[in-house]
């Protein structure tokens, strides 16, 4: 799954093009290496976002093509 369609499913971000125009900006990072929203998104990446205060780490935990509301948390663990 591309890097900022996970990051819409997941709900990590509300939507794609903002996801897309971070990625654009090198505000993303995957495994410490800023990623084009083209990049394919595996299990054990562990994807940083810069913005803001604070950093946001997480690490990918499943990919899923949908995912509910309630089913997206669990997508990522926090780190």
């Amino acid at each position: 799954m591309r890097l900022d369609k996970f990051l819409k499913v997941s709900r990590i971000i509300k939507r794609r093009t903002i996801a897309n125009e971070a990625c654009d900006t090198d505000r993303v990072l995957v495994n410490g290496k800023a990623q084009r929203a083209s990049y394919t998104v595996k299990v054990g990446d562990v994807i940083e976002i810069q913005s803001g205060t604070k950093p946001f780490k997480a690490e990918v935990l499943q990919v899923n093509e949908f995912a509910k509301k309630e089913d997206a948390p669990l997508m990522y663990k926090i780190l």
